[in-house]
């Protein structure tokens, strides 16, 4: 049996993979392995963590169970902690999970490269705009208002969701296009979206485009299961910093990790490192 490591969970009732028989596997995993979970924290209910309680707690390793939104606000809320923090698969598209451990990694394989010290603590490079730091990935433009769409879907709201799919329409097919001003990539009259991907080689971009209405549906479809690489798009290049400006040169709308902000036009998008340690058990991150 290996030493036993106390840790503390931080999970969210409302991410993807947070039912109680996921829990209760996790519980088993981490206790089989030497991990004692002394507290759990169930966000939204209690606030999230900072690094003075965790210190004060003599913490050094924090769990996170959660999906990418909920991640991106506790990681960075723990900027400046000298601990790891540990991100298991807990939403539904664990973006952020994958890059740190491998596409195919599950909870128990996670788990267990961690208690046989396979893990290393890394600060993966961020792509950083006003609306805060993107740790998985950042979409910029009028087409995410599709996330207002996939909000509507989960409360079950159904005029709020008829509302939200055709301003969504709108939007991708009439809105407010971005363009890549600094450096000058892609094309000139711009894109509904950009997704920003963020890697050790700097920022990934990808444009896309909404030529015709079967174009609008697919990308209404593909942003609604956070798949963005099924709708139409192109490679626009990897770069350190970027500056996006719209059409009508208005503040442009993004969503960072999949929570709604917006960045003023002319404003950069940078690489930076995460200014908290991360446990990664895959190089690709």
């Amino acid at each position: 049996m290996p030493t036993e490591e106390t840790i503390w969970l931080l999970c969210n009732a409302e991410s993807g993979s947070n039912s109680d028989a996921a829990l209760e596997t996790l519980d088993t995993y981490c206790c089989d392995h030497g991990f004692n979970i002394s507290r759990r924290i169930c966000f939204p209910d209690e606030e999230l963590p900072n690094a003075k309680d965790l210190e004060d707690a003599g913490i050094e390793r924090l769990a996170i169970f959660t999906g990418d939104g909920t991640l991106n606000a506790a990681i960075t809320n723990l900027y400046g902690w000298s601990g790891e923090i540990l991100v298991l698969p807990g939403g539904t598209m664990n973006l952020l999970c994958k890059r740190l451990h491998g596409e195919d990694a599950d909870l128990e394989t996670i788990v267990t490269r961690v208690a046989k010290g396979a893990g290393r603590r890394v600060r993966p490079n961020v792509a950083r705009c006003e609306a805060g730091d993107a740790l998985a990935g950042l979409l910029v433009g009028p087409a995410t208002a599709w996330g207002d769409v996939r909000e509507a879907m989960r409360d079950v709201d159904v005029a709020a969701l008829s509302e939200e799919t055709g301003d969504a329409v709108a939007q991708t097919a009439g809105g407010d296009k971005i363009h890549c001003l600094e450096p000058a990539l892609g094309r000139k009259d711009g894109y509904p979206l950009v997704e920003i991907t963020p890697s050790h080689r700097g920022m990934q971009l990808d444009g896309y485009y909404a030529d015709t209405t079967t174009d609008y549906l697919r990308h209404g479809f593909s942003l609604l299961r956070r798949r963005f690489r099924e709708g139409p798009h192109e490679r626009l290049g990897l770069v350190d910093e970027m500056v996006f400006e719209s059409q009508q040169k208005q503040d442009i709308p993004v969503l960072v990790d999949g929570e709604k902000g917006k960045v003023s036009a002319g404003s950069a998008f940078t690489v930076a490192a995460c200014e908290v340690d991360l446990l990664a058990t895959h190089h690709g991150y």
